[in-house]
């Protein structure tokens, strides 16, 4: 998902030709006369072009995660991204398989909700899911795996285990839900030409 930006860095030299070339100049030069003074600006531009020449502007290519030219989404993408990747990292160090599923889940919905949003910025609707639900879910699931790496017994550390173990199918469901929501208003539209295109295939005798 990554993409290279290319921007443009102009050189600083050309501007202190130009400013070297105005100063020598003005020193030989009557610049208190009009034509002398036109001289060195003319002298200093004239610099300044050949010195873009020797000099031309160099091309800085720099990766970022995102680029949808919305720079807002461009940092929620990114830290969904960050999320995800945390949730896969957890994933594969905890052992429940049937705690993995559902984390497998989450993961395979969050990431579709990133290329969605990705390939079509307008789409705002996930800022809950970025905000609260996927943070929250992570916050969890690293809790869960702080205490199962610490081996914390007792009937409180039992019961936040069975707990997210219980929830983490609903979560899973949760994402795949937000996903679909982002689909229903296409769904939707793509419903409506259908219905139209059935109509027109009718009225001519073709259906």
């Amino acid at each position: 998902m990554s993409k290279i930006i290319r921007t443009r860095k102009p050189s600083v030299l050309p501007f202190y030709a130009m400013a070297l070339v105005f100063l020598v100049l003005c020193a030989v030069l009557p610049v208190y006369k009009l034509w002398a003074l036109l001289a060195a600006l003319g002298g200093a531009f004239v610099a300044f072009g050949a010195a873009q020449k020797v000099c031309p502007p160099r091309v800085v290519e720099h990766e970022v995660p995102f680029h949808t030219g919305v720079e807002d989404v461009d940092a929620m993408l990114t830290d969904i991204q960050q999320k995800l990747d945390t949730l896969h990292t957890l994933n594969e160090q905890l052992p429940d398989p049937q705690l993995s599923v559902a984390m497998t889940r989450m993961e395979k919905a969050g990431r579709s909700i990133v290329e969605a949003v990705e390939a079509n910025p307008e789409r705002q609707a996930v800022r809950r899911f970025a905000n609260y639900y996927l943070p929250d879910a992570v916050n969890v699931l690293q809790q869960y795996a702080k205490l199962a790496k610490q081996g914390v017994r007792g009937e409180n550390a039992a019961a936040i285990r069975t707990e997210v173990e219980h929830n983490a199918a609903s979560i899973a469901t949760a994402f795949e839900n937000q996903l679909d929501a982002l689909y229903a208003a296409e769904s939707m539209d793509l419903s409506a030409d259908i219905t139209v295109l059935q109509n027109m295939l009718k009225g001519q005798g073709l259906s």
